[in-house]
């Protein structure tokens, strides 16, 4: 395990926070001009496409402070009907989304990018006291993005930060969270924490407390209601859908079964035409889903033994001939555009948002593909996975982490062409990120007292999985 730095202002260096490919790739045009957009402008252009919803209910929503939620990332899948009816439908939301070092610098004379503009914009104002004590990024993965963030919080404060890896399941007699802060060890020396960002992507809330004094962003009850957690994100979603039915918005997901026990999995599968997704609800970077096809993916699903009782199901989306049956119809993958060899990917979508006085701002973008190419017809034995899997992340076998970055695809000149995607899909991709984001963060303040005391029996009522309790401290 890496030790604790101390992260000094003045040594921040580009080649140390961006992908290769990344830092020297030129920004696309198209996505230059959405990102300088005003939200006055996108709600004028979105209302005239869609033209029952008001101007000024969208321009609420996108002027939402919240409470609790202050950096989003929206996985996002660019789909169809058989309709030809195209949209940006939400997988998950994300409360540690990676972003920064995939994204291409919207102004070349700003060398830190979004790391700096989330520190002015976010977490400065944040920070309304004077800072007694120090600062820390804590970090389980992403190590490139958690020291950017540390680098542009210690020159926007001009104080050291340090920054701190905190695994599971490994030693954690470094940090302490018994009291009202969260400490560190330094030197034989307890250091007490004003403030914290947090990049802890695996089961935050076993390690974590959900209430402190010390300032963390994103706080663990963000993850809990619904940013590291996909079932209580699905009833969030529901909830906040009944509020927006009345403002002809919506928030756009595949069809979605939760609270499924395992041994209800294969009645579920088989009641969406025997093609589904099945996913463990607490699990990220593409870890604990299963696209299923046929019925050795099923029984492969079945055989395996997992730490949690709760499942969702959800619609697969796949190419026409070979996606999930719905009362809403069959969405399929826009996909790639096809290259010279006719082939065409799915790819997802990943927007990135950050809380700022004016309300939620894009901040970072960009693409992922898949494997193998999408097929119109299924060949026997092939694992589904690989032509609709698009996350880069995996496990090595030391337990890090890695990327195969192989698939990323930039908001640059050349690739973002390849996409198949206008500024009416960056905009809606946008607005479906900042409803789902509101969603978690309502549900955040739901599961807190007026006083941030959790309320677990509601949250129990919420997600009743014994295994998940049993974790939160």
């Amino acid at each position: 395990m890496k030790n604790i730095e101390i992260i000094a202002p003045n040594s921040f260096e580009s080649d140390n926070h961006w992908y290769e490919k990344s830092l020297n790739a030129t920004i696309h045009p198209m996505v230059s001009y959405f990102l300088n957009l005003t939200n006055d402008r996108i709600v004028k252009r979105y209302c005239h496409l869609n033209p029952k919803v008001n101007p000024q209910d969208l321009k609420d929503i996108l002027n939402y402070k919240p409470k609790y939620y202050h950096l989003s990332g929206a996985d996002l899948l660019h789909v169809t009907t058989e309709k030809g009816k195209r949209q940006m439908v939400i997988i998950e939301n994300n409360s540690c989304p990676s972003g920064q070092k995939s994204m291409p610098l919207l102004d070349e004379f700003k060398e830190q990018g979004g790391y700096r503009k989330f520190m002015e914009h976010t977490i400065k104002p944040l920070v309304k006291k004077k800072l007694s004590n120090a600062l820390a990024v804590i970090y389980d993965k992403n190590y490139m993005e958690a020291s950017g963030y540390a680098h542009a919080m210690a020159d926007m404060l001009k104080k050291d930060v340090f920054l701190v890896p905190y695994y599971n399941e490994q030693d954690t007699s470094h940090i302490d969270i018994s009291g009202d802060y969260i400490k560190l060890k330094i030197e034989d020396k307890w250091v007490q924490l004003d403030v914290v960002f947090r990049y802890l992507t695996q089961k935050p809330w076993n390690r974590l407390p959900i209430v402190s004094k010390t300032k963390i962003i994103n706080p663990t009850i963000v993850c809990l209601a619904g940013g590291r957690n996909k079932l209580v994100a699905s009833k969030a979603y529901s909830f906040y859908n009944s509020e927006l039915i009345n403002k002809n918005l919506k928030i756009s997901t595949p069809h979605t079964i939760w609270d499924v026990n395992k041994n209800e999995v294969p009645l579920w599968v088989e009641n969406l035409g025997g093609k589904a997704v099945v996913k463990i609800p607490y699990s990220n970077a593409g870890q604990g889903v299963f696209t299923i096809v046929n019925k050795q993916e099923l029984n492969d699903f079945m055989a395996m033994e997992f730490d949690y009782n709760k499942f969702i199901v959800q619609s697969l989306v796949g190419n026409y001939n070979w996606s999930s049956t719905t009362s809403d119809g069959k969405y399929y993958h826009v996909g790639t555009v096809p290259n010279q060899k006719g082939q065409s990917y799915v790819l997802d979508f990943r927007m990135m948002i950050h809380a700022t006085k004016e309300g939620y701002k894009p901040i970072s973008i960009y693409s992922r593909r898949a494997k193998v190419p999408l097929k119109d017809i299924l060949e026997e034995g092939k694992a589904s996975w690989d032509i609709l899997g698009t996350n880069l992340s995996y496990k090595k076998n030391n337990g890090d982490w890695g990327s195969d970055t192989s698939r990323l695809l930039l908001m640059e000149r050349k690739e973002f062409n390849n996409l198949g995607i206008g500024l009416d899909d960056l905009i809606e991709a946008y607005i479906q990120t900042v409803l789902t984001s509101i969603a978690i963060d309502k549900m955040a303040i739901k599961l807190l007292t007026k006083k941030g005391t959790f309320k677990r029996k509601l949250f129990q009522s919420l997600n009743d999985d014994e295994s998940l309790i049993k974790e939160i401290i």
